[in-house]
C-alpha cells in the first residue's frame, strides 16, 4: 500500500510537469493552430538560464522571476520575429519552421554550454515528508504547479487582456471586428507560453538533471497529456498531463514487461489510441464549420 501511495505521488508530481508543458502546447495550438515541436527546447533554454543566473550568485527568488520574464520576452520576440510573418502559410511550412526552432535552439544551448550533464539544485531542499512518503521536491512540484494553474485560470477568466486571448484564439475575424489586435494576443500567448515552460524546465531539472536534450521527453508526454485531454479545452490538456504521469508512473511500476525502460512508449501509445478512437480528446469538442 505504501508503494501505492508513493507511486501515486510522484505520478502527481511528474504530471503537474507535463501538465504545464501540455497547457504551454495548447496554448499555442489555440493562437495559431499548429503544434509547436520546440517548446521543449525553449523550456530547456530557459532552464540553462536559470543555471547561469544561479552560477553568477543570484539567489533563487531572484532567479526563477527573472527567468520567467526573460522566457517570456523571448516567446513574444520568436511570435514576433519568426511566426508571426508566416501568416496562413501551409501547415508543412510551418511545420519546417518548428522543426528548424528545435534544432536551432538545441545548438545554440549545446553551443554556449555544451552537452556536459550537469546537476540543478533544488529550491525546496533535500529533504522528505510523512515517514519518506513524499520528498520535498515534490511537494514543491505540485504546490508550483497548481499555483501557477490557478493564476492561469483567472488571469483567462478574469482580466480583460485574458477574456481577449481567448476571444482571439476562438474566432479571430469576430475579435477584430470587436476591436482585439489579434496579433498582439498571439505574441501574448506565446510568451506566457514560453513563461510556462521555464517554469517546468525549472521544476523538472534537479530531477532528470540538465542538458540540452533534456526536455525532449517531457514534451512527448506533454503532447501525450495535451492529446488526451483535447488541444481544444485547456483544462482537459491539464487534466490530461497529470493522467499521463500517473499512467505511466503505475505502469512503470506494476507491470514487468514495462518497467522504467519503456515508459515513453506508453505516452506513444496513449497518443494513438486517442487519437484512434476520440481525436478531439477526452474533453475536447468538435469543432463543425458551415461550408
Amino acid at each position: 500500500m505504501e508503494l501505492l501511495i508513493q507511486q501515486l505521488v510522484s505520478g502527481v508530481a511528474t504530471g503537474g510537469i507535463y501538465a504545464c508543458m501540455a497547457l504551454s502546447i495548447v496554448m499555442i495550438y489555440q493562437a495559431i493552430h499548429h503544434l509547436n515541436f520546440a517548446q521543449g527546447e525553449m523550456a530547456m533554454f530557459s532552464t540553462f538560464i536559470a543555471w547561469q543566473l544561479l552560477q553568477w550568485g543570484l539567489p533563487y527568488w531572484i532567479v526563477i522571476p527573472l527567468t520567467v520574464a526573460i522566457s517570456f520576452s523571448g516567446g513574444i520576440a520568436i511570435e514576433r520575429i519568426v511566426i508571426g510573418p508566416l501568416g496562413e502559410a501551409a501547415v508543412l511550412s510551418h511545420a519546417v519552421v518548428f522543426i528548424g526552432l528545435y534544432a536551432v535552439i538545441n545548438s545554440l544551448a549545446s553551443f554556449i554550454w555544451d552537452f556536459t550533464t550537469r546537476p540543478f539544485p533544488s529550491p525546496f531542499g533535500a529533504g522528505s515528508q510523512f515517514g519518506n512518503l513524499i520528498s520535498n521536491q515534490q511537494i514543491g512540484m505540485i504546490a508550483v504547479t497548481l499555483l501557477v494553474l490557478a493564476l492561469l485560470y483567472a488571469f483567462f477568466r478574469y482580466t480583460r487582456v485574458g477574456l481577449a486571448m481567448r476571444a482571439a484564439a476562438e474566432n479571430p475575424t469576430s475579435a477584430r471586428l470587436a476591436g482585439i489586435r489579434v496579433g498582439l494576443m498571439a505574441a501574448l500567448g506565446w510568451g506566457m507560453a514560453a513563461a510556462v515552460g521555464s517554469i517546468a524546465g525549472v521544476l523538472i531539472a534537479p530531477i532528470v538533471f540538465l542538458e540540452p536534450n533534456m526536455m525532449l521527453s517531457i514534451l512527448l508526454y506533454g503532447f501525450a497529456g495535451a492529446v488526451l485531454g483535447g488541444l481544444s479545452n485547456p483544462a482537459g490538456a491539464v487534466a490530461g498531463g497529470f493522467a499521463v504521469g500517473v499512467i505511466e508512473n503505475l505502469a512503470g511500476t506494476y507491470v514487468p514487461v514495462i518497467g522504467s525502460e519503456l515508459k515513453l512508449p506508453i505516452a506513444l501509445l496513449l497518443i494513438v489510441i486517442v487519437l484512434v478512437f476520440r481525436p478531439t480528446g477526452l474533453f475536447g469538442r468538435t469543432i463543425v464549420q458551415r461550408v
